[in-house]
């Protein structure tokens, strides 16, 4: 366990998303001791706030962290399109504690650390400027919660350290605490922050509260608390079903909506769209002609989420320079301008979870589904998340069929450097004009964002009083953002838990929520026991015909898998360290 929390005081990343000075043109970094960054003279609090920032960068940022893949290619909504790659373990049970994929208990660690230094030193700086000082600990407090939540949400209780400050040479040998001490203490931390916190209503020395879009403001940490009750009132931590703490993640989320209403926060769905992703020609023969204008509107009111730099939708944004970096990953093989090609490769699975634009499942009585045309008349919110055969993107239409630009191959016959599934990644993507070469855009990874507010409140008061009309209109806001017809009335209390977490699915792809969606609810061994599917297309004087195939076989072992294994080096180094059970 020492491992975890022996690091430099200050680090490359010290000059965090909102770029200052250097501290000294040519101190190098791991020489620039506290007295420098918690400078006695510096009224300004410059190099303090580097290092508050520096914290900042160690948020979590989804966009192709793991084996350049995306967190959802091990669940059952996608595939890595190389066989090896380490995110697919997750899913063929290949996880172990000395190979553990996702292995952020260090950087956690590392994070609470600096954190602490942050805290115990931060009031030896004179600071001049009017409430930054209690403003900064407050973040500061909610960075070291957002840690310990990382780490609780893959291995349950973990060692609380409190403001302790370990020095290298010190042999660490703490216990895990429970986890609903964790789940105590990250609240404790939120709720003695708050009432320090940025407001979307607050101004600074007269600037108005969005210049400090992307710190954590008072919405961001009861958005962190929504989520955290919500998680902690889930079956994999509630077996029992204690209806309490349904009762109070529904009032942690509701009370996030509530502040929205009284004009606190300024947080909304998304209305506009920002970007013209895609016009009536680039979707024609997407949906049909009388409804295609609208249906266009829709499909980039969705992505414009995703691609534009600050909108009120996104209440916790990890921040970045503009970058290609997610094109780069993920455009389909056949662009020449594609650099690693696309490796996130969405399922038949997730593809079938997509209802038509009537509101109806493609296997429901009256869908109008028709499998020659399967892509037709969907949710506008799927060909906004996934890259099928004839969407169009940059300069053509996108060809997955067998020896199309993009599966030039074709079904079967390699086992990476094109999809496996017949569809890739659409979500997070800019659509520049050029086919040949990549410009830096925005590319704001949602930590959290509005839309998962009301799904968590839909959750939560469902599973605590049933579905009223509350649980309805949380649900039904999300649906009407994109067009889609509002949920049937009298549904019960099961069938609304089953639309809810369509809706989480649908809504939320590649966010990083199925993955611990399917965990929290104990459904992964259900949904990773099994073959995921794709699609091979076919094509013959010019006509593609489709066909579901096997993609990938999956395993998912529940006796062990819905926890991380603790990190075996952590398990050797600190003696009172506990290993998860059956690892």
């Amino acid at each position: 366990m020492k491992k975890y929390f022996i690091v430099a005081f200050v680090s490359a990343v010290l000059f965090g998303a909102w770029g200052c000075k250097k501290l000294s043109e040519d101190t190098p970094l791991e020489l620039i001791g506290q007295d420098v960054i918690f400078d006695k003279t510096d009224s300004l609090g410059v190099n303090a706030e580097k290092f508050l920032n520096s914290i900042y960068a160690g948020l979590p940022n989804g966009n192709n962290r793991i084996s350049n893949n995306i967190l959802d290619a091990g669940t059952d909504d996608a595939l890595p399109n190389a066989v090896g790659d380490a995110v697919q373990y997750f899913s063929n049970d290949g996880i172990s504690p000395s190979n553990v994929v996702d292995n952020v208990w260090a950087k956690n660690y590392a994070n609470i650390r600096k954190t602490n230094i942050f805290l115990a030193n931060i009031d030896v700086v004179p600071l001049n400027l009017k409430g930054y000082k209690e403003r900064w600990k407050a973040e500061a407090h909610c960075l070291r919660a957002m840690s310990y939540f990382e780490l609780i949400k893959r291995w349950g209780g973990v060692p609380l350290i409190g403001d302790k400050i370990f020095n290298a040479e010190e042999t660490i040998n703490v216990p895990r605490n429970t986890y609903q001490q964790c789940v105590d203490y990250i609240l404790s931390e939120l709720d003695a922050a708050m009432p320090y916190l940025l407001t979307a209503n607050s101004s600074t020395n007269g600037t108005f509260a969005a210049n400090f879009y992307g710190r954590f403001g008072r919405g961001a940490a009861m958005a962190l608390k929504s989520r955290l009750l919500l998680y902690a009132a889930s079956p994999l931590n509630n077996p029992g079903n204690d209806l309490n703490k349904w009762t109070s993640a529904a009032a942690a989320a509701k009370a996030v909506m509530d502040s929205v209403t009284a004009t606190k926060f300024t947080y909304a769905l998304n209305s506009a769209a920002t970007t013209g992703h895609y016009t009536t020609t680039t979707l024609a023969g997407v949906a049909p002609g009388a409804t295609l204008a609208t249906y266009v509107t829709n499909v980039n009111k969705f992505l414009s989420v995703f691609t534009t730099a600050s909108n009120n939708e996104i209440i916790l944004p990890y921040m970045t320079a503009n970058n290609s970096t997610v094109e780069a990953y993920n455009d389909p093989v056949g662009y020449t301008r594609a650099s690693f090609s696309g490796k996130t490769n969405p399922t038949q699975e997730l593809v079938n979870e997509y209802e038509m634009t009537n509101g109806k499942l493609i296997t429901e009585t009256g869908s109008g589904y028709v499998a020659t045309n399967p892509y037709y008349d969907r949710d506008p919110r799927f060909p906004a998340t996934i890259t099928f055969d004839g969407l169009y993107w940059l300069n053509r239409k996108v060809q997955t069929y067998d020896g199309g630009l993009d599966r030039p191959f074709g079904y079967g016959r390699v086992t990476k450097g094109e999809t496996r599934t017949g569809y890739y990644m659409r979500k997070f993507m800019t659509s520049n004009s050029s086919g040949t070469s990549y410009s830096n855009y925005p590319h704001i990874f949602p930590i959290i964002r509005y839309a998962e507010i009301l799904l968590n409140y839909a959750e939560a008061q469902n599973e605590a009083v049933g579905a009223d009309a509350s649980v309805y209109a949380a649900v039904n806001a999300i649906r009407t953002r994109v067009g889609m017809p509002t949920l049937p009335a009298g549904l019960t209390q099961a069938q609304m838990r089953d639309k809810i977490r369509h809706e989480r699915r649908v809504e939320f792809a590649f966010e990083e929520h199925r993955f611990w969606d399917i965990r929290r609810w104990k459904i992964a061994a259900t949904v990773l026991n099994g073959t995921l599917h794709g699609v091979q297309g076919t094509i013959l004087g010019g006509v593609v015909t489709y066909k579901t195939v096997d993609a990938a076989n999956t395993k998912f072992e529940a006796n062990k898998g819905y926890l991380f294994p603790i990190p075996l080096n952590e398990v050797i180094s600190n003696k009172s360290m506990v290993q998860n059970p059956n690892w």
